[in-house]
């Protein structure tokens, strides 16, 4: 009997061909794919997509934001995109983000698993962070920072006293083209050191020019075809080389950089008298030390440390070199600006915060700047924290959501030319003009920590600038507006010419 069986196992092994092994793996892998991105119940519809690596191959990096708008047109303001084994639900419409942000708001509060992000990140911080320990950091960082001037005088004297430094390192350029990008990164990231770190840096200390530097690659980085590659097959995609691999690098020289900072305060740290943020939080984490509801600990001080420089310098730094490459190509809108300067500051002081009521022809540029550059176009991902519904379909907790924004800045129904450069979009009558469908800083709970320093900062920055300067294209230099694709839409580099005018 064992004799037959012993047999029959020989016969059947010897029968098995290659080829039968490869189409059972086939059909067990497809199958097993196929139950894995099997989509729930009501799910929002999902165009084709392949097997394994899902919509990825329809995607185009160098230009996602534009790619979603084909999408859009197609499938209508909700629908689901496979990314590798992850699927990302994409809302489009002012009525739609805002029933989402706004009308459900604490059920799309949460944050996704991004495996490029939780692999630098975690879920520690102000960004990433969920449920308890967002709340948390979230109210004592808005705390902490109108503690250190957040929408008070002395914040506009911090960022007036950076301008004076600024305005002296372009007017050392002697009117020569050069290259604005770095010269604004670190005059911007000084405002928000100076609130962190509780002390500016000078614009030639090489530990500060490495820092905006890694700051500057990496945010580029992220959305390279080797990152979104990761975010798709991490498990795969880590054991091959590729800029995803620099990503890790450059995070972790910016951590220690800022563990270094953290270190040097904790030598000569005051409980009684913080200086900055980091001091502020050392105090509350000794304070609730004994708490064991408490989520104030080391790793949540250093990622909300690198969160807020992040949200400090980025947004604004961009959005102001989109501004002078828009006069430099708009100059009679430069003009305007400039003649609404002069006749309400004038050449003998800076401006200040209450100036801007005096000034719509200059509110309402810098607005369509932002409308126009719109440099955060798909928002930062979110997540449902339970079971929802939206536009009829189902959506299970922690169904990852991406809100378009592009969609709302350039609706053909709520702008009169989008895709057009016109300051009239935030003008009626002389004055300025409020649109709901301005969102560049998002909307909802996880409206961007910074905005209130991003305005003030955009305000003062731009009218200081053009209250100087004549900003002019170097000759024979051709300008253009296409956006290099990071985790921001920023322009590609240029050069410009800063005219002294007086």
């Amino acid at each position: 009997m064992e004799l037959r069986f012993s047999s029959a196992l020989t016969f059947l092994w010897e029968a098995v061909t290659v080829r039968s092994i490869l189409v059972f793996l086939v059909v067990f892998f497809l199958t097993a794919d196929y139950v894995k991105r099997r989509l729930p119940k009501n799910f929002p519809p999902r165009p084709f997509s392949l097997p394994f690596v899902g919509n990825i191959l329809q995607m185009n990096f160098t230009e996602p934001h534009v790619e979603i708008q084909k999408l859009v047109e197609r499938h209508g303001n909700i629908f689901c995109l496979q990314i590798g084994s992850l699927p990302f639900v994409v809302i489009s419409g002012l009525q739609m983000i805002r029933e989402a942000l706004v009308n459900q708001g604490e059920i799309f509060a949460g944050r996704p698993v991004i495996p490029l992000l939780f692999e630098n990140f975690k879920d520690f911080g102000l960004i990433q962070s969920n449920g308890h320990t967002w709340k948390q950091h979230r109210r004592f960082a808005l705390s902490t920072l109108r503690n250190f001037g957040l929408g008070k005088k002395s914040l506009e004297g911090r960022i007036q006293e950076e301008m004076r430094y600024f305005l002296e390192a372009v007017e050392e350029q002697r009117g020569q083209p050069f290259d604005p990008h770095y010269h604004i990164n670190k005059s911007v990231a000084n405002i928000i050191c100076s609130i962190t770190f509780g002390d500016r840096f000078e614009y030639h200390d090489s530990r500060f020019q490495e820092l905006i530097r890694l700051f500057d690659e990496t945010l580029l980085l992220e959305l390279s075809v080797s990152s979104q590659l990761f975010n798709a097959f991490p498990n795969i995609i880590r054991l091959l080389p590729g800029s995803h691999n620099q990503v890790f690098s450059n995070w972790k020289k910016v951590k220690s950089f800022l563990s270094e900072e953290i270190a040097r305060h904790r030598e000569d740290w005051n409980p009684s008298e913080p200086r900055d943020f980091i001091d502020a939080y050392l105090t509350e984490m000794q304070k609730s030390a004994d708490d064991a509801d408490s989520s104030f600990n080391q790793e949540n001080l250093l990622q909300s440390t690198l969160d807020l420089f992040l949200a400090g310098t980025e947004t604004t730094s961009t959005t102001l070199r989109w501004a002078l490459l828009h006069m430099l190509l708009k100059p009679d809108v430069q003009e305007k600006v400039q003649a609404e300067i002069d006749r309400v500051i004038g050449l003998s002081r800076l401006p200040v915060m209450e100036d801007r009521a005096n000034m719509p022809y200059t509110n309402a540029v810098i607005h369509e700047i932002q409308r126009i550059s719109n440099i955060v176009p798909l928002n930062v991902p979110r997540a449902t924290v339970c079971d929802t519904t939206i536009a009829g379909f189902s959506l299970p907790k922690g169904t990852p959501i991406s809100a378009n924004l592009t969609s709302v800045l350039f609706d053909k129904n709520e702008w009169e030319t989008p895709y057009e450069f016109n300051p009239e979009h935030f003008l009626e009558n002389g004055q300025f003009r409020k649109r709901e469908a301005f969102l560049p800083f998002s909307i909802g709970k996880r409206v961007c920590l910074g905005e209130q320093l991003a305005k003030t900062e955009l305000f003062l920055f731009f009218t200081s600038l053009l209250q100087k300067f004549e900003f002019q294209a170097p000759k024979n230099e051709k300008l253009s507006l296409k956006a290099r694709v990071g985790i921001t839409l920023s322009p590609f580099p240029y050069r410009i010419c800063a005219i002294p005018r007086y």
